[in-house]
């Protein structure tokens, strides 16, 4: 999903704006459709992150879990800032003719920053709840829980932030404090709620559907705003309200549908962090390479999105073969 939105960006008319190698030919309908995941597209990952500290930290002590967090996420963000997304900057500043200098920045790595950062800040409270079960904290979720449509309260949570913390635009998360705080949020709920499995799973499975309904009903208000008002996305609290709900449908879903083991999903797990690390630079050669070409649009973008998701895994399978550089992409070394 992360290829098909970054190499959709490209094919928009502010794409330049964000330092995008840019088609000279645009397409708004092929926006309209991302519109429907760039408000949870983010969020989600960081939930997801959340619950994969409470699965690291279940077992290990502080200090193991975070010199295992500094491994896995510091030190590719350390790498990636200075080797990785300096790449993406040479690549445009060349195809627009601008002069270059050799610029280390964080580029589309700065979620790892931000994970790391709440990995510091909560693991306080993070081995509190480990170590207390029946602590505060679970309670309140529980309570919250009992109730069939107690889940959606989530939602208040994340509608409130987008209220208290959005800019003009809701799904600029980069590096500011919006995406800062709503990535905190989600991260910390992501590891509450996976640590009372036994409370949030079968919660979560029983109101797919009406999470689903309620995320097609906000999604069609934010649209109404979207069509009717010029440069307005809708109200802050919809979008943050509806960011949740279609979270929430995609877990309720997901432990139906792909909560079973399977060859192709293991080798899914195991390859999705080295190709979010090596897309956008891959995306920004191929950019470099078929941008120029007279082609019509939909067959640059296919060409854009299957080679950038094929060179990612091409280099994924050299990587994992070569044990001194998996961990700059985020993997374990191998013990032969």
């Amino acid at each position: 999903m992360l290829i098909i939105y970054h190499a959709s960006i490209a094919f928009q008319p502010w794409g330049h704006l964000i330092y995008f190698i840019q088609n000279k030919e645009s397409s708004d309908i092929l926006w309209l459709f991302m519109r429907i995941f760039n408000i949870w597209r983010i969020p989600i990952l960081f939930m997801i992150s959340g619950m994969g500290a409470y699965f690291a930290l279940r077992n290990k002590n502080w200090k193991v879990f975070l010199k295992d967090r500094s491994i896995r996420i510091l030190f590719p963000y350390i790498f990636g800032f200075f080797f990785i997304c300096p790449i993406n900057v040479f690549l445009f500043s060349t195809f627009y003719g601008k002069q270059f200098g050799y610029f280390p920045n964080p580029g589309h790595l700065w979620f790892l920053g931000n994970i790391y950062a709440y990995v510091l800040l909560l693991l306080p409270i993070m081995l509190f709840c480990i170590k207390n079960p029946d602590n505060f904290i679970f309670k309140i979720f529980r309570i919250i829980l009992k109730h069939r449509l107690g889940i959606f309260s989530l939602a208040l949570i994340t509608g409130l932030e987008g209220v208290l913390f959005s800019p003009h635009d809701y799904v600029n998360y980069a590096m500011n404090i919006h995406g800062f705080m709503l990535g905190l949020i989600c991260f910390f709920l992501g590891f509450i709620l996976v640590s009372m499995k036994h409370d949030f799973w079968p919660i979560i499975t029983n109101t797919r559907s009406i999470a689903l309904f309620l995320a097609c009903i906000f999604c069609m208000i934010r649209f109404y705003f979207v069509f009717t008002m010029v440069d307005y996305d809708g109200p802050k609290f919809v979008i943050g309200f509806e960011s949740m709900c279609w979270m929430l449908a995609v877990f309720g879903y997901g432990s139906i549908y792909l909560n079973h083991q399977s060859k192709a999903l293991t080798y899914l797990k195991n390859a999705v962090y080295p190709v979010y690390i090596l897309h956008m630079p891959l995306q920004f050669l191929l950019s470099y390479l078929i941008m120029p070409i007279k082609l019509p649009l939909l067959l640059k973008l296919s060409f854009l999105i299957i080679g950038t998701l094929f060179c990612s895994i091409f280099l994924y399978e050299i990587i994992i073969r070569i044990n001194w550089i998996r961990p700059i992409f985020g993997l374990k070394k191998n013990n032969y």
